[in-house]
């Protein structure tokens, strides 16, 4: 037994060591963690940029305008008079950033706006036009009623709803759907990808060794069982390292970026803050959406507070397990493939079903988000060639552990399956060439005697 087992350890060692030497999985482990922390770091600093104040002339025809466009610190209004085209002319020599021109009409305040420029103005100078007219021309309407804005306005009331969770024993904290829903889509995706790159390049590593006949050689020494799982766990681990060596650089590169910005984090404009908080829920647009609608340091702080109120390291285990037990089961899937092909064009009749089961949980991510307790959440996190990226979705939200420890098992009970049967296949496939595989074949393997 040992000296079989040291054999495998060989195997281990040489896809380990083959894969931890080469530059990309250097470029990677140094890329990972910059785009991971760029998500906290950048809109920090986008949000803290500053612009000079832009110069926007007024012509008004109706002059109902004048006093809702009041200079800010983003924008300088001029208001100017005469002809269009004689203040178009102007306008170019004036170096202003835009002219508005707002037509007078005859029957009814005006609703529309013309901006000129010397080119295409950005999206706040024609979303700030919009906002000013559009609360000067529903004032004057409420106006024309008999109804008072400032009435309106006095009623409208901002509502907070927090979230409280309570345990078995009664005991309350706090919690953020808002913040659970960010951690559980990055948790799940970041699995689901983790499972289709690392299992793809045990697929394809099979392949090259068959093709190339290096396998032959291999064999003669070693049992084909011994090579899948040496290539298998191989991989594995550099997958877990690269993960780990994520984590461990994200976090120092976010610590480090704390401990020398810290004093503008505490003292800086809640706005900047909490775009940093919010980016990894917002993905590719922080700065449009992350600046504009935040309000004031309460806001600010309970987000942080509720980030700290998450049990991470319970949520780090978690995704070890089922990183684990997903990726060796989809894993032995994969090598099974590719030991029944000789290109990687052939395995796509046999990839497709075999990766199915992980699409269907990616695109239910919406589902089990609104519905983290639903039957079909509930099934699809139960069900082993879903349950790791689905029941790490929905452990961000709080499941019951003994839900979560039925999914495990049956986790690794279906990797031992899969393992066995991916054997079968394997041991046969290996030095079958020159032949088309089809299911049926495969089905034909399952059934060799040892």
């Amino acid at each position: 037994m040992h000296w079989h087992m040291s054999k495998t350890g060989i195997i281990i060692r040489r896809e380990y060591l083959t894969r931890v030497k080469k530059k990309s999985f250097f470029i990677m482990t140094i890329i990972g963690p910059l785009l991971m922390a760029a998500l906290w770091i950048v809109p920090f600093f986008i949000a803290t940029l500053t612009e000079k104040q832009r110069d926007i002339e007024i012509y008004d025809q109706s002059g109902v305008f004048r006093e809702c466009f009041r200079t800010n610190g983003k924008f300088n209004y001029i208001f100017i008079e005469g002809s269009l085209d004689s203040l178009k002319r102007q306008f170019l020599r004036s170096g202003h950033y835009a002219m508005v021109y707002i037509p007078r009409t005859e029957l009814s305040v005006p609703q529309s706006a013309y901006i000129y420029s010397s080119k295409q103005p950005g999206l706040n100078v024609k979303s700030e036009i919009r906002d000013l007219m559009k609360k000067e021309v529903e004032a004057l309407k409420l106006i024309a009623k008999g109804i008072d804005p400032e009435v309106l306005e006095a009623i409208k009331t901002n509502i907070n709803v927090g979230t409280i969770i309570l345990d078995e024993n009664g005991f309350e904290k706090k919690g953020s759907a808002e913040v659970t829903t960010a951690l559980g889509l990055v948790a799940g995706i970041v699995i689901y990808f983790m499972l289709f790159m690392f299992g793809g390049q045990v697929m394809r590593s099979v392949i090259e060794e068959k093709t190339s006949r290096i396998v032959e050689v291999i064999v003669s020494s070693v049992k084909p069982v011994q090579l899948m799982l040496g290539k298998m766990i191989g991989v594995g681990l550099v997958g877990l390292t690269q993960f780990l060596l994520w984590v461990l650089l994200t976090f120092g590169l976010v610590t480090g970026f704390q401990l020398i910005y810290g004093h503008k984090l505490a003292n800086g404009s809640a706005s900047a803050t909490q775009t940093i908080v919010q980016a990894p829920a917002q993905g590719a647009v922080p700065a449009m959406n992350g600046v504009a609608n935040f309000g004031n340091d309460n806001q600010m702080l309970q987000i942080l507070e509720d980030v700290r109120g998450i049990d991470f390291g319970t949520m780090l285990i978690c995704f070890l397990l089922y990183f684990v037990g997903g990726y060796l089961l989809y894993a032995s899937l994969f090598a099974a493939m590719g030991s029944a092909v000789e290109n990687e064009q052939d395995s796509q009749q046999f990839i497709l079903p075999v990766t199915l089961p992980l699409v269907i949980a990616l695109f239910s991510v919406g589902y089990i988000l609104n519905y983290p307790d639903g039957s079909l959440s509930v099934w699809l996190s139960m069900i082993p060639l879903t349950s790791p990226v689905v029941m790490m979705i929905r452990i961000a939200f709080g499941v019951h552990w003994t839900q979560v420890a039925l999914s495990v098992v049956i986790l690794y009970l279906s990797l031992a399956l899969t393992t066995w049967l991916g054997a079968r296949i394997y041991r046969t496939g290996i030095l079958m060439y020159g032949k088309k595989v089809t299911w049926r074949e495969l089905w034909k393997w399952l059934r060799y005697k040892s």
